[in-house]
């Protein structure tokens, strides 16, 4: 579903990215880990386009992505949820989710029943104001508004971070349930190692911009791998 080659990406004159090569398919969960600093967020910026790259190519589905903004991304089927969430704190949980139709023609203009399902609060709080929501509840309406845009490929920043434990195991849950759906790849960095470890197929590790270590589970160690992100 995704694949970059040669990626690379600057911030002014630093070089953040050097080259990475990474694939992420569909029915699978690909773990981007590594310490603080290496790259990872910048990473998905660079995939979801909020960040333009500097080089190298991305491809979504056998398609390849010209420099497209943000926007052009999210409506060719790029869902990125970001580390800190930015959902609109004055808008309501309604008018959260409703940002989404902007990447939808108009006769999907519609929350679909399964994003209560997977987040039964978001239903109870429509009313409420994002910014009155707690960071888990803030978290699950990311995901949800994420989810609106039906996207092919999910980037998902962080999204334990600052969470309480029974958000946290629910927010595993919808990973596996959209992972085991098979039309969606999911793209996860994530610190929290056993968390990551429970939910990935496929790992990542970045060390100063690039690709250190990668492949499946079963082909990486479980120390091996937790050696390599907490040095």
């Amino acid at each position: 579903m995704l694949k970059t080659q040669g990626l690379t990406l600057h911030y002014g004159g630093s070089q953040i990215l050097h080259g990475i090569d990474l694939d992420a398919a569909a029915g699978e969960v690909t773990c981007v880990m590594g310490t603080n600093g290496v790259g990872k967020t910048s990473l998905l910026k660079a995939i979801s386009g909020t960040h333009p790259r500097s080089g190298g190519t991305i491809s979504l589905d056998g398609e390849d992505l010209a420099r497209l903004p943000a926007h052009a991304l999210a409506r060719k089927g790029i869902g990125y949820v970001p580390q800190g969430r930015d959902i609109f704190p004055l808008l309501t949980v309604r008018e959260n989710l409703e940002t989404a139709y902007a990447c939808l023609p108009k006769s999907e203009h519609h929350i679909p029943d399964e994003v209560f399902e997977l987040f039964p609060i978001l239903k109870d709080f429509l009313n409420r104001r994002g910014g009155d929501l707690s960071g888990g509840q803030q978290q699950q309406l990311a995901i949800g508004r994420a989810m609106m845009t039906k996207p092919k490929l999910l980037l998902l920043d962080e999204p334990t971070e600052g969470i309480q434990p029974n958000i946290i195991q629910q927010i595993g849950r919808v990973i596996e349930y959209l992972r085991d759906r098979g039309d969606m790849a999911i793209v996860l960095v994530e610190q929290y190692f056993e968390f990551a470890y429970g939910l990935a197929d496929r790992f990542a590790v970045l060390k100063r911009g690039e690709v250190s270590m990668s492949g499946s589970k079963s082909e990486l160690p479980k120390e091996d791998l937790k050696g390599a992100v907490s040095v």
